[in-house]
């Protein structure tokens, strides 16, 4: 009895078969963008602090302050949920009066930059590459990189929150609590002097902030 036509209809049957369970089986869907977030903020911290280094190796390490952080969070937070992108909220709230309302023994400078980046949400996040555009677009932006660079600078906090398909991301610079406003000439344009409430006078109104609101790609 001849087996081979036997043997190779079974073979035939075979692969046909794994060829359909190959085609019921999908990729996975791409993480949620919300749960990339903290790998978002820690990866421009890390960028940030390699370009102050090589803008001006005299400046000062940033340390991340969770009192930034938390504000800056909240902050695009607020951005993404109602979909804008500014220093002062619809509500008139900012970063500064934010700090005030935490540490009114605050006294020193407070600088900000924030930025947005479309993504495609059905992809899969690249966080460095995004991290770097994030930061490029900082770096392109004279008054930001001023900002970002500015060497007394030396406690830092980062948020990022995602709606749709637009990520938001600020980055809050200070000097060190307790350390007086500074009056130079080399303080950036973006900083915002933030006085001591315990004086009575109340937080000046947020500052036109010179420099693009951040960039769309």
């Amino acid at each position: 009895m001849n087996l081979r036509p036997f043997i190779a209809a079974l073979l035939l049957v075979a692969c046909t078969g794994c060829s359909t369970v190959e085609n019921f089986i999908t990729p996975p869907p791409p993480p949620d963008p919300k749960t990339l977030m903290p790998a978002l903020e820690q990866r421009i911290a890390v960028l940030v602090a390699d370009e102050r280094q090589r803008i001006d190796p005299k400046a000062k390490p940033l340390m991340i302050d969770p009192e930034l952080s938390a504000i800056a969070r909240k902050r695009v937070e607020d951005m993404a949920a109602k979909k804008y992108m500014a220093h002062v909220a619809p509500d008139g709230e900012t970063a500064a009066t934010l700090l005030m309302a935490e540490d009114a023994r605050f006294q020193g400078l407070l600088g900000e930059n924030i930025a947005a980046q479309y993504f495609t949400p059905s992809a899969a996040i690249d966080v460095d590459a995004l991290a770097r555009r994030f930061v490029d677009s900082w770096l392109a932006s004279e008054p930001h990189k001023k900002n970002l660079a500015f060497a007394d600078y030396d406690h830092t906090g980062i948020g990022a929150a995602v709606n749709g398909d637009t990520i938001y991301v600020m980055q809050l610079f200070s000097t060190d609590l307790g350390l007086g406003p500074h009056t130079g000439s080399n303080v950036p344009s973006v900083a915002t002097p933030v006085p001591d409430a315990a004086t009575g006078a109340a937080p000046p109104p947020e500052p036109n902030l010179r420099g693009s609101e951040g960039t769309h790609e």
